[in-house]
Parts: structure tokens; sequence; C-alpha cells
């Protein structure tokens, strides 16, 4: 790239900072209400005990290892709905909600009879006795909000690619009121509901999913009352080359998240084959790491529809701009994070117990987190830029190689062979990160050299209404 085409892509960039952060804002706020139900729930069960918080990181590892699939295979929405909206395609747009509700049915069914299939496997798994008593019910009440889980995923897939990205915020920040209402309730037992621990955990994620579908669905309806945009009059009848080229999309960027929380899911229950105190602090700085990389993921998400917008729009250069901009704000929050990790370990481990072993085991795993901090932005919001390119297989193969291949491998010998604990196994994973940002750093900057030479092409294109 000579200094000319530098300079026009910082000038691109800086009339693209507006318009992206509009966006992103929301976004991100959304990602970290999604989370923040998360951290409530540990803080209400965290009052229970080192073993209370490893059920929670134990269930949630073992429900997303199976539901976060389907979720996956709905991202293909994220490509075709925005290059839909940028072309002024309003019908398409419903049309895709329509067939990705379709496949959203399909997927509930198995991933829910995986869900209670993994509660008796888990039983052979080798698992802290303690721990997994109080995971199995808060795992089987988690179960009963996946149907709630991907109709929320579809709809805010369709709202966030036309833009419509404050109605996703909102539902996301008055869900962890709810949650956290029903924490208090279920947990301790208050209004006189009997205290059902960590289950009564599970059972409020479970009410605040399906408040969560609820408010995308209502806001559809009458955002389409409104605007006459003619979302009620879309027809209904399914049409598989549609369903198959959506699931064609999705397939690689659900095996990518698949590979990428299943790689910290299998962590997450290697660690469970230590103490109890080590698997309490393993949860705790995966919390604090995953709060960060709300932004970035935020950013992704944002990056992926202003990229898919502008090649709707015919405009491939400003769709290279849009994914720079996005890596460049998720590079400079996540070296600040790391920066702040760095100073405040044990104040921030704090936030979550007041157990003095944990607090020491989670400030000593957090510089570990801080290291991989920058390079975990970078491959998170290269993902979504690609994908708003329609490139979903990168990511995928990416992850596989950098997460599977090296980083758990790495992790698991320095743990268990080494005897170096759940230490040795997040040296693992940070390597693992640290190669797949740059890998897919890499990756994008050859995608948006070739958007630059005007080579693109509509993922939706030639598929039929």
């Amino acid at each position: 790239m000579d200094r000319l085409q530098r300079d026009l892509l910082r000038q691109g960039m800086r009339l693209e900072l507006g318009p992206m952060l509009r966006l992103a804002g929301p976004v991100v706020s959304a990602e970290l209400g999604w989370m923040a139900m998360g951290i409530v729930d540990t803080i209400f069960v965290g009052r229970l005990g080192a073993e209370a918080i490893g059920a929670v990181s134990l269930g949630n590892a073992l429900y997303f290892a199976v539901a976060i699939f389907g979720m996956g295979l709905l991202l293909g929405l994220d490509a075709l709905v925005s290059q839909a909206y940028g072309a002024g395609d309003l019908h398409e747009c419903h049309d895709w909600l329509v067939q990705g509700m379709y496949l959203a049915a399909m997927l509930c069914p198995p991933a829910m009879l995986l869900l209670w299939v993994v509660e008796p496997l888990s039983d052979r798994m080798g698992l802290n006795a303690a721990v997994l008593e109080q995971a199995k019910p808060f795992l089987r009440a988690m179960t009963w909000g996946t149907p709630a889980l991907f109709i929320y995923a579809t709809f805010r897939r369709y709202l966030q690619g036309m833009g419509l990205v404050k109605p996703v915020m909102a539902a996301l920040l008055s869900a962890n009121v709810v949650n956290a209402l029903m924490d208090w309730v279920f947990v301790y037992g208050k209004l006189g509901f009997p205290a059902m621990g960590v289950e009564g955990s599970g059972w409020a994620t479970t009410i605040s999913r399906w408040y969560m579908a609820g408010f995308l669905v209502v806001f559809a309806l009458w955002n389409d009352a409104r605007s006459g945009s003619g979302l009620i009059r879309t027809r209904l009848a399914p049409r598989l080359a549609a369903i198959r080229r959506l699931f064609g999309i999705g397939l690689p960027a659900a095996m990518h998240l698949l590979l990428e929380v299943g790689v910290f899911a299998l962590a997450t229950t290697l660690a469970g084959k230590l103490d109890a105190t080590s698997l309490a602090a393993h949860h705790v700085v995966l919390d604090v790491a995953s709060v960060t990389f709300m932004i970035p993921l935020g950013l992704a998400t944002a990056g992926a529809i202003r990229v898919g917008q502008a090649i709707g729009r015919g405009e491939p250069s400003a769709a290279g701009r849009a994914g720079w901009t996005a890596l460049a704000l998720g590079a400079a929050f996540m070296t600040t994070s790391g920066l702040v990790m760095v100073a405040f370990p044990r104040p921030l481990a704090a936030l979550f117990t007041d157990d003095a072993g944990v607090i020491a085991a989670a400030s000593r795993l957090m510089l570990l987190a801080a290291a991989f901090q920058l390079f975990d932005g970078l491959q998170g919001v290269a993902t979504g830029a690609l994908r708003g390119a329609g490139d979903t297989r990168t990511a995928m193969i990416c992850t596989l190689i950098c997460y599977w291949f090296v980083g758990l491998p790495l992790g698991w010998f320095l743990c268990f062979r080494e005897g170096r604990g759940v230490f040795g196994l997040w040296i693992g994973l940070a390597l693992g990160l640290f190669i797949a940002g740059l890998t897919l750093l890499f990756a994008w900057r050859r995608k948006a050299a070739a958007l630059g030479r005007g080579e693109f092409a509509m993922v939706g294109a030639g598929v039929g209404h």
C-alpha cells in the first residue's frame, strides 16, 4: 500500500468513525448486557461458596457447548440481511427473517435433546463431585430457555442487519433487571418461594431469555405497524433454497463458535478436575476476560453490518474502510483493558468473591488474560468484518488450528504433565489467541485489498423469492 492509498484509507476511516460508533454503541451495550447476566448469576451464587461458583461455570460451559452451534448457524443472517438492506430490498430482509425462524425451529429439538443427554454423560467426565451435584439442576433449568434463545437470536440478527440496534440494547439491559430480580427470588428464596440455590439461578436465566425473545418479537411487529415496511405481509412459506443458503453461510460460523466456545468449555471441564479454588479462579478470570471481549464482539457485529451494507450498496471500498475502523477501535480498547488488568488484578477478582484463596489464584491468572487482550480483540473484530463480506470459513479454520491443535494441547500438557495447574492451562489458551489474532488480521488485510479492487459478490444473490 503506497502513501497515497494510506492517506485515503485514514481519511475514509475518519469519515467512517461516526457511523461506526453510532451503530457500535448500542450493540456493545447489548453485548455487555448479555455478559452481565452471567456475572449477576455468579455474584448471587458467589455468596454460597467456591463450589457454587464452579457449578455455574461448569453448567454454562456445558450448555453453550451445545446451544452455541444453533446460534452460530443464524449468524449467516448478518451478511444476508445487511447486504439486502444496503441494496434497499426490505422485502428480502423480511424473508430472511422468516427463513431464519424455520431454521431455528429445526435446530431447537435436537439441541434440547443433546442438553438432556449431556447431564448423564457428565457423570463420566471425572469432574469435581460437589460441583457437579449443583451444576446438574442448573443445566436442566437452563435447557427450557433454548427455544427462546433461538427466537431471540433470529430476531436480533434481523433487526441489527437493518441498523435497528437500540431495541436489542433495550431488550438486554431490561432483561438484566428481570434476571437479577429472579436470582434474588429463586436463589435465596424470597416472596414465598423456596431457596433453590444454584438451580434457582438457572430458572432466573431461562425466564429472562423468554422475556428477551418476547421483547424483540413485539418490537419487530410494532415497528412494522408504525412504518408499514411489509413484514406482516411477508409470505410464511419455507423456501428450501434460501434455508440451504443460510445454512451454508452459517455452518462455518457455527463451527467457529463451537470451536471457540468449546475450547473454553473444555478448558473449564479440565479445570473442574482440579480443586474447587482453581476452578473458581478460572471462572472469575474467564468472566473478566469475557466482559472485556464484549466490546470487540460488539464492534465485530457493527463491523459485519457496516461491511455488509456497503457491499449491498455496491461500495466495496467503503466496506474495507468499515472493517479497518472496527479493528482500530477494538485494538485500542483491548490494549487499555489489558493495562487495567495488570494494574488492578486483586480488586477485579474481589468483585466476584470474598474467598481469599480464589482472589489470590485469580489475580495470578489475570496477568495472563492481560497478555492476550489485544490479540483476542483482533481475532474477534476481524471475524465479524469477514462475516459481513460473506467469509465465514477463514475464522473457522483459524480457530481449529490455533485453539485445538496448538493452544489446548499445550495448556493440557502444562497443566497436568508439567504440574502447573490452571496457570499452565491458561498459558496454552493465551498462545492460541495470540496466533489467531495475527492470522485473522492478515486474512482481513487480504479481503480488504480484494474489496479495494472491486472483487466482491452479494452472498444472497441467486436465491429467488
